[in-house]
């Protein structure tokens, strides 16, 4: 049986991208000023800069400009980052796919206010945008707020060790929810190539110290009906995300278990302060409220009880040291 070793992090560099944009952002001319007479009125300071703006032609309604603005507090930089960035892009390609809100035409895009933009180094990581979009039957206006942080996603890692299956999982802190989370193994892709299984493999070793192999990864959305995009969305009323779940399951010595228990990873200089975790799986299921590790359950079980996956309980030759 080949075992499973535990490799020093590599601190991997960030990817940079070239920005470029495609289209004319424009500004309205600014009045002229008046001339001030010579009394001790007070000033009522200098005219606000007008808005940031861009025109869009969907192919799906040629007849119908999009506009795009920036809200206050959005530079010019950054406007034209998020017009440019495969966020917007995506999102705009969403709206017009086969099961596209405009694809049939019954809904129509207006306007598009962008409201923050979050740069990771080169790149955008996050991006806050609200959609004008009509009904065209009703003519209400559909709930429009998008958070938008792409694809991302979570290894679901199970090692049998004398007769016990246990779970690894992180433990780090999550300010949006103020305290610290147990969770998968998970991260953002970081650039629009979609490679999914190669994010999975990276995220794995920067957060638990274990390097896999790329070809002894399961991709667990793949089982999902063609029509889902084979990926999960944790919450599509506010937010892009679409996630990739991936198993991973080998053999191992007691000894790695203990070695793994409470290890410290993470890329520090990212601001990552993790605890790796190891639990048995059969307490998973309640040891968490993270939505990732539910959904791997879930996925996990059904594809198991379909006889989806490969033969388990395989030595993890992946591993190495």
């Amino acid at each position: 049986m080949t075992h499973l070793h535990l490799l020093h992090l590599r601190l991997l560099q960030p990817s940079r991208a070239t920005i470029s944009i495609a289209g004319k952002i424009t500004t309205l001319p600014s009045p002229p000023r008046r001339s001030r007479p010579p009394c001790c009125r007070m000033s009522s300071g200098s005219d606000p800069s007008p808005p940031l703006s861009h025109t869009l032609t969907l192919p799906v309604q040629p007849a119908e400009p999009v506009h795009v603005v920036a809200a206050t507090g959005v530079s010019d930089s950054q406007f034209r980052s998020a017009i440019d960035s495969s966020l917007f892009k995506q999102w705009l390609k969403n709206l017009q796919s086969e099961t596209g809100i405009l694809s049939s035409g019954a809904g129509t895009l207006k306007r598009v206010l962008i409201q923050g933009v979050d740069m990771f180094g080169s790149r955008i990581g996050f991006l806050k945008f609200k959609a004008d979009i009509f009904d065209k039957e009703t003519g209400k206006k559909v709930p429009g707020i998008v958070f938008a942080r792409g694809p991302a996603v979570a290894v679901l890692i199970l090692l049998d060790s004398d007769g016990v299956t246990y779970a690894v999982l992180t433990e780090q802190a999550r300010v949006p929810m103020g305290r610290f989370v147990l969770e998968l193994p998970a991260g953002m892709l970081d650039d629009d190539k979609g490679d999914f299984v190669g994010t999975a493999v990276r995220e794995v070793e920067e957060e638990t110290g274990i390097q896999l192999n790329l070809e002894d990864m399961v991709d667990l959305t793949a089982f999902l009906n063609p029509s889902t995009g084979c990926r999960v969305i944790p919450s599509p009323g506010g937010c892009d995300e679409e996630l990739g779940i991936f198993l991973f399951r080998g053999n191992v010595d007691s000894a790695i278990i203990k070695q793994l228990q409470g290890k410290e990873t993470g890329l520090q200089d990212h601001g990552e302060l993790i605890k790796v975790r190891v639990i048995p799986y059969e307490k998973l299921w309640r040891a968490t409220g993270d939505a990732k590790v539910l959904m791997a359950i879930g996925l996990y079980e059904m594809a198991k009880r379909e006889g989806l996956l490969p033969l388990i309980n395989q030595p993890a030759t992946s591993a190495r040291q």
